[in-house]
């Protein structure tokens, strides 16, 4: 865990301390506490300087990091690093140079991420455990001050271990007890449970009874125990980065129940659970996607989706609905609307290179345009470390440096080397990345009209959820709007603002907000309603990067 600490000063000319903002939480996130206390305060202008200790206490996030800096500079906070006290982050050398020491403290977080894993997978596959046991089990952990040296060197300062609860230890073998005999199903298992005055660890009952009088069996959490191979007293993991099967390597604790009768549960399991019908009973294409705009005043209202009378021998009817009210819509009337509002969400090719250009005109308002001067000071930072290292060589082979000194600064070296690379490269690809994203976006428009017919009912709804927020409709049952996701709205916002027909002034017109009326732009990109313009396959040949985000 990382402890991202600030101290902060207020705007009396002695520089008196006015608070400290501390969070003991990894500082790869950006949702701390007091760390975006500290974004809100420095908003509000509570005080006017920042003093950090360390660099990576301040955040090891290097994108968030840079942000955070640029905006505090830009609300006129000056900023010090203990470490660096004549380091000006405000100044453009000084910004190289805190870019690189963020860069760097990421690398350092990601490679203490991977000595930790690389150590929890040897603890794995020795046969201990390194995470919380589960219920029935408990962590126990012993400081090796006085143990022996090769204990030390096996364990580090602390040895750790699981053990059985004395207690719950006793409540799950009866659970298992009651599954092997196979005639209680897993309510009257956990009814047998409580009944017995058993619970979970945590205090909470296997059955939990509703204020109206109902009881709730925790089957959940019994059927999740059940599955865990932990109880037969073997490790089993699949993670992004450890995979290890059952029955591969025996786990260092004492077993609830032995293999085969572990086994011989899941078979119970898997047989009762074959007589269940796994397939939902009802399909509604725009489930969670539509909702009721009732009129111009109020927000539009989730629909819920509802057959009534199903046993019938046609099996109901499919409505939208508001439930308890008279809002109720045939789902066949909705769904048939749909073919003809994603085919209209098209794209006329010949304002393909407006578009880009209005697109990377807001690119470079929002984040900014990449800083030629900012490539040559790093530039000229990574040849003073070759001079630099060079010199150093010199008086290693002279014999006026030691060994550890020079693998120190060498170290020190390649990982400034790395991280100035790192940045150069990101520099090259930002404006790339940007563009492919765009054009990925403008492919899948281009030919989601012709594949959503095509599909399967299944694949009509998958294809809707990546593209579409919400689908609003009126009280009379037509389809008002479709509100699309990321980066879809973008394509929509260009043609609302109108701005995509004046690309030479787009970034502009966004930051004096120009309104521009709808017809103005209309004739570009065509969402608003069926009829839309039809567009071939687009010619795109640039490598796909990362998509803007809608998931895919």
């Amino acid at each position: 865990m990382s402890r991202a600490t600030i101290c902060l000063s207020s705007v009396s000319p002695d520089i008196s301390a006015l608070d400290r903002y501390a969070d003991t939480f990894t500082g790869k996130v950006t949702d701390r506490k007091n760390y975006q206390r500290l974004l809100a305060d420095a908003r509000q202008g509570k005080f006017s300087h920042v003093a950090i200790a360390f660099v990576d206490r301040f955040g090891r996030n290097d994108v968030e990091g840079l942000r955070a800096f640029d905006e505090l500079i830009a609300l006129g906070i000056t900023i010090r690093i203990a470490t660096y006290p004549s380091l000006d982050p405000a100044k453009p050398d000084g910004r190289m140079i805190v870019g690189v020491l963020f860069n760097m403290a990421r690398f350092e977080s990601d490679r203490i991420g991977e000595r930790c894993r690389e150590g929890m997978h040897t603890k794995l596959r020795g046969g201990g455990w390194a995470w919380l046991a589960p219920d029935g089990y408990l962590n126990r952990e012993e400081r090796l001050s006085g143990a022996d040296h090769d204990e030390r060197l096996k364990h580090a300062r602390y040895k750790r271990w699981v053990e059985p609860d004395p207690v719950q230890f006793k409540v799950w073998h009866e659970a298992w007890d009651l599954l092997l005999e196979d005639k209680s199903t897993l309510e009257q298992i956990c009814e047998t449970l409580h009944a017995r005055g058993h619970r979970i660890c945590t205090g909470r009952p296997f059955v939990e009874i509703r204020e109206d009088g109902k009881r709730k069996p925790v089957v959940k959490a019994l059927s999740k125990a059940f599955h865990n191979w932990f109880y037969a007293g073997w490790v089993v993991v699949d993670n992004d980065w450890a995979t290890i099967p059952p029955k591969t390597v025996r786990g260092e604790w004492e077993p609830v129940v032995t293999t085969e009768e572990f086994e011989l549960g899941l078979a119970i399991l898997a047989r009762r659970n074959q007589d269940r019908d796994h397939k939902p009973k009802h399909f509604y294409l725009l489930q969670n996607l539509v909702y009721l705009q009732l009129d111009a005043k109020h927000s539009p209202i989730k629909l819920t989706c509802s057959t009534p009378n199903a046993n019938r021998d046609r099996g109901g009817v499919a409505y939208y609905c508001v439930p308890s009210s008279k809002h109720n819509f045939l789902c066949r009337d909705i769904d048939q609307q749909v073919p003809a509002w994603i085919q209209a969400i098209q794209v006329e090719e010949k304002w393909l290179p407006k578009i880009r250009e209005t697109f990377m005109a807001d690119v470079e308002h929002y984040l900014g345009r990449p800083n030629v001067s900012e490539r040559a000071m790093l530039e000229k930072a990574l040849k003073s470390l070759d001079e630099e290292e060079l010199a150093s060589a010199r008086l290693h082979a002279k014999g006026k440096m030691s060994e550890e000194v020079w693998d120190i600064l060498w170290k020190g070296w390649q990982d400034q080397r790395t991280a100035i690379q790192v940045t150069l490269q990101a520099i090259d690809e930002s404006c790339e990345a940007h563009i492919a994203s765009l054009d990925d976006a403008l492919r899948l428009i281009s030919k989601a009209g012709i594949l959503y017919e095509k599909l399967e009912q299944q694949g009509q709804r998958r294809l809707l959820q990546h593209m579409v927020e919400r689908v609003v409709i009126c009280p009379e049952g037509r389809v008002l709007r479709m509100e699309l996701r990321t980066p879809f709205s973008y394509l929509r916002d260009l043609v609302d603002s109108g701005k995509a027909g004046s690309a030479t002034s787009s970034g502009e017109a966004r930051r004096t907000k120009n309104k521009t009326s709808i017809a103005a732009g209309s004739f570009l990109l065509s969402t608003g309603a069926p009829g839309g313009i039809r567009t071939p396959d687009l010619a795109l040949r640039r490598r796909p990067l990362y998509p803007l985000s809608y998931g895919g």
